[in-house]
Formats: C-alpha cells, sequence, structure tokens
C-alpha cells in the first residue's frame, strides 16, 4: 500500500467530546470531533484500544501516524498517563505521549512553560518543575474540591443561601434563583436537592448561571461567592509556585471562567496581588493545537 507522508496526530479527549487533529508537513490532513463516551482512563488497555481506533477511524486510508500525543481529561497522575502511553505505543508502533488534558494549554498558547489553568465544570492546575516533572494541583470533584469551578460555585452558593438562612435573613435574589433552579420550595430543601445528584458535577454546574446572573441582580451574596472562587483560582497558581513550577505565564481555559468576564476579573485581580509577575492569559487556540506540538516534539 502507498502512504502518504507520515503525519503527526494531537488528540484532545475532553469530558464532553474528543478532537484529533493530524498534520503532515504543514498540511492538515484530518480533523475530526467526536463524542468522549467509550474514553475509560482508569482502564489503561480500554484507554489505548479506545484511542488507537480513534486514529485507525479518523485518519484517511493512505495516512499513517509518526507519532501522538494525548491530552487525556481524567488522566490525573503520570503513572496513570504513562501506563496508558506504553499500551498505546505497542499498538501503533509509534512514540506516544499522554498527558492530562489540562497540559495542552501551554502548548496550544505557543509557549515552553508556564500554567494551564482549567475552570469548566471543575478547576485544575498544572505545569512542570525544572526537571520536567508535572505538578498538578487542584481537581478534586465537586464534592471536596474543584472551587472556581461551575459546581464548586454553585456548592458555594448553596453554602451562602444556607448560611443566610440560619441567620434569619430573607431569601435575596441568589437564594431564590437556586430554589427555583432546583425546583425546590424553600432554601432548607436546596441540602436533599443536591444530595440526589446522581452526576454530581454535571447536576451541579449546569445551574452555575444562576450564580452569576444574582450578582448581576445585586446579590451580595453571589458576588462573594464569585469573588472566593477567583481567589481560589489563583491560590492553585500560588500553590503550583510554591512547588518550584514557572509561573511567569498562566494560560487560562475553561467554558465557566472565560465566559464569565466577573469570575475571570476576581481571578486576575487576586493573582496580581499574590504573584505580582504572574501573566494571565485565555488561551485563544483550540487546546488539539497543544497536543500537535507535543507530538511534532517526539519526532
Amino acid at each position: 500500500m502507498h502512504y502518504s507522508t507520515p503525519s503527526v496526530v494531537g488528540i484532545d479527549v475532553g469530558g464532553t467530546k474528543t478532537q484529533l487533529r493530524a498534520l503532515a508537513g504543514d498540511g492538515r490532513v484530518a480533523d475530526h470531533v467526536r463524542p468522549s463516551g467509550g474514553w475509560r482512563p482508569h482502564d489503561p488497555v480500554a484507554a489505548a484500544d479506545w484511542l488507537a481506533a480513534l486514529v485507525g477511524d479518523a485518519l484517511p486510508a493512505d495516512t499513517r501516524p509518526s507519532a501522538v500525543a494525548v491530552g487525556g481529561h481524567a488522566c490525573e497522575t503520570p503513572r496513570q498517563c504513562a501506563v496508558i502511553r506504553a499500551a498505546l505505543e505497542d499498538l501503533l508502533g509509534v512514540p506516544a505521549l499522554v498527558v492530562g488534558d489540562a497540559e495542552l494549554l501551554v502548548p496550544a498558547a505557543g509557549l515552553d512553560k508556564g500554567v494551564g489553568l482549567v475552570a469548566g465544570t471543575g478547576s485544575v492546575a498544572v505545569g512542570r518543575l525544572p526537571d520536567g516533572r508535572p505538578v498538578q494541583v487542584g481537581g478534586w470533584g465537586a464534592v471536596l474540591g474543584d472551587e472556581g469551578g461551575a459546581a464548586g460555585i454553585v456548592r458555594e452558593a448553596a453554602r451562602a443561601a444556607w448560611a443566610a438562612h440560619d441567620r434569619g435573613e430573607e431569601p435575596d435574589a441568589l437564594a431564590a434563583g437556586l430554589v427555583a433552579a432546583f425546583d425546590v420550595g424553600e432554601v432548607p430543601a436546596l441540602g436533599a436537592a443536591l444530595e440526589s445528584a446522581t452526576d454530581v458535577s454535571a447536576e451541579w454546574g449546569r445551574h452555575a448561571q444562576v450564580v452569576f446572573e444574582a450578582a448581576e441582580a445585586g446579590s451580595e451574596l453571589a458576588r462573594a461567592v464569585i469573588a472566593d472562587g477567583g481567589r481560589a483560582l489563583a491560590g492553585l497558581v500560588v500553590r503550583l509556585a510554591a512547588r518550584g513550577v514557572a509561573v511567569d505565564d498562566v494560560v487560562v481555559a475553561g467554558g465557566t471562567v472565560l465566559a464569565q468576564p466577573a469570575l475571570y476579573a476576581a481571578f486576575t485581580s487576586s493573582l496580581a496581588d499574590a504573584l505580582h509577575g504572574a501573566r494571565p492569559q485565555p488561551l485563544r487556540a483550540a487546546p488539539v493545537e497543544g497536543a500537535v506540538a507535543l507530538a511534532r516534539s517526539l519526532r
């Protein structure tokens, strides 16, 4: 069979959708998007099989990969990623790299080092030590963490509404919005509504807009929750700095922080107070570009 120029392949496996981009030289030979259903990062063999099948399906028949780099949602530790990488290399027979999806942000922004910060449904920040070892902070899920992400903001908003209720205050725009969003009759019923969620992150996170709307309507409680969320996101960067990660550049992505100017402003203000030299910037490129850049580095 005749093959075209071997292609570098970058894959961004997100929580809901996956994008594969393949380039031969400077020309794009594939740009494929599909749902992330079936991605099982805690089963390395299944994860590698899924990725290999994706490569096979997405590349044209006359194209073969020369290197593959993957940013995988919920690929949480270097060991977990390394096991998937080894299995993928065995299947494809080419150099591969597997990292957490937040690690795509810095190379996608055209940078060699810095921090990748994601605040979507959840929140996480990643960077690398001077010796190249990856460091991740945050990302502990909606029940225990994810401050500054959509689900964490809703959790903290509910706590704020409960505290106001306990102080005997009348429900404000935040409390009223949460009661309506969770379809309950009063503030005390919010607890059972939150606890009944089967997919906590998704079901809590989809109501985050209520908090931002309440802040715009004048709720001081909502404004305080958003300010705390911004401080928490800045705190992730501070934690990385304390561990020796270069934090001069902070590349920010995620549908919550980039879609909500109040949260982004709270984050950047807190970051400027805590780390004077840090330069935050929203990610303008698609994260898959970071995977392509990492794949090029393997050749």
